[in-house]
């Protein structure tokens, strides 16, 4: 019997290792990078660095009304 469709954060895990590898993304690259929030704030309306993924809430901060145009990427922490 066929398993169906992945779900979750496994398929999740599964979708963002075959985008690091049509990028040319190794293993150890992906290994320092994190998941940083970007977003606009009334203080700073251009696009900018909110915090790392799971020290801030990306939906909670949209739903606040204290940030919006949020998005997550990958990136290297300096």
């Amino acid at each position: 019997m066929p398993k169906g469709y992945a779900e979750g954060p496994a398929a999740e895990e599964a979708e963002r290792r075959l985008d690091e590898l049509e990028r040319g993304v190794t293993r150890e690259a992906a290994a320092v990078e994190r998941s940083a929030v970007f977003g606009s704030t009334e203080d700073e309306p251009e696009m900018h660095f909110l915090g790392w993924l799971g020290e801030v809430d990306p939906d909670e901060l949209f739903a606040s009304g204290a940030a919006w145009g949020l998005t997550v990427r990958r990136i290297r922490p300096a």
